[in-house]
């Protein structure tokens, strides 16, 4: 009974590491959640009905719990994230805990998972297997925290209402939200704040398409630039590119806006279709994906921009995943 259990444990970390472990990104943002909130960033967004359940708490932010609140797109792109924001204090704790956590699985005392006769490999099961768990003891906690909810918008709204739900006079009435003074104040967004929300979609998306660093950055902040140079780096190193196409919006509303010291934030709730493909970049193979059936995605965007500015200063500064 014991051998069959460890080794229903084992073939659960295998497919948690080939999950973990995926060939490669598609589509700007589908590599996880990350970005910045501002000082909302360790909390979740408000729920809507584009996203009921919410979404996925940020796995990596260059926004640390332990800090002054850190402003990613302006002047701070050198800054750095707590212990266990990300980076080595990440790494190394994820690697202690993850090997005494399969090491007392496999009967080795909370010391041998390292020493157990698993190597490298024991050790990338080890880690995926905290990674997930992690993720699922952060949805759990998130979704105990009751949250307002939005309201919704189609895609045909009636004349003379605004995107997402709005009105032609604001959108102060969506995404509430009850917190400390130090998380900000209430921010009123108005149609062309929705439009150009609505616009970055598609134009993050293109620019993400095409490999075009220097469109993302003009549309983004530079943690958010760093992290699409990233996959966009990794996936020309497997031999890869990511062609998307046919981006259209379907849904959004507003999950929170609001104004905090050095500027103003909105998380909007968007869904979307477009068609996604893998390809060879020599050949143009198909390697994943379809680049001729649409395929759609619900996310969380936020954007910021300084106080007070205008609706063509709003900048991507963080993509969290509907769960």
């Amino acid at each position: 009974m014991a051998i069959r259990h460890k080794t229903l444990i084992l073939t659960f970390a295998l497919m948690l590491a080939a999950g973990f472990s995926a060939d490669a990104f598609a589509r700007a943002g589908s590599g996880g959640s990350f970005g910045s909130r501002g000082s909302r960033t360790f909390g979740a967004p408000s729920s809507t009905m584009t996203a009921p359940n919410g979404a996925s708490p940020f796995s990596r932010s260059m926004t640390s719990p332990n800090q002054g609140i850190f402003r990613p797109g302006f002047g701070a792109s050198g800054a750095r994230g707590g212990f266990f924001s990300g980076g080595f204090g990440r790494g190394l704790l994820g690697g202690l805990l993850g090997a005494g956590l399969i090491g007392m699985l496999f009967g080795h005392g909370f010391g041998g998972g390292l020493g157990g006769g698993m190597s490298f490999i024991g050790l990338l099961l080890q880690l995926a297997l905290l990674f997930f768990l992690f993720k699922f003891v952060m949805s759990f906690l998130r979704n105990r925290t009751p949250a307002m909810q939005g309201s919704s918008y189609d895609r045909s709204p009636a004349p003379g209402a605004a995107p997402f739900g709005g009105n032609a006079q604001g959108a102060g009435g969506y995404g509430g939200f009850a917190g400390s003074a130090s998380q900000g104040s209430k921010l009123d967004v108005g149609p062309a704040d929705f439009s150009a929300f609505e616009q970055r979609l598609g134009a993050v998306q293109k620019a993400y398409s095409d490999e075009d660093m220097t469109a993302l950055r003009s549309m983004t902040t530079p943690e958010m630039a760093s992290y699409f140079a990233e996959e966009l780096a990794e996936s020309a190193r497997k031999g890869l590119v990511n062609k998307l196409s046919n981006v259209a919006f379907l849904q959004g509303d507003l999950s929170e806006a609001w104004r905090e010291a050095g500027g103003d934030y909105a998380s909007v709730a968007m869904r979307y279709s477009l068609n996604d493909a893998m390809l060879d970049r020599t050949t143009g193979r198909v390697v994943s994906g379809d680049l001729a059936t649409p395929q759609e995605a619900t996310e969380i965007w936020t954007f910021t921009r300084f106080p007070g500015g205008s609706a063509n200063d709003w900048k991507l500064s963080g993509i969290q995943q509907a769960t």
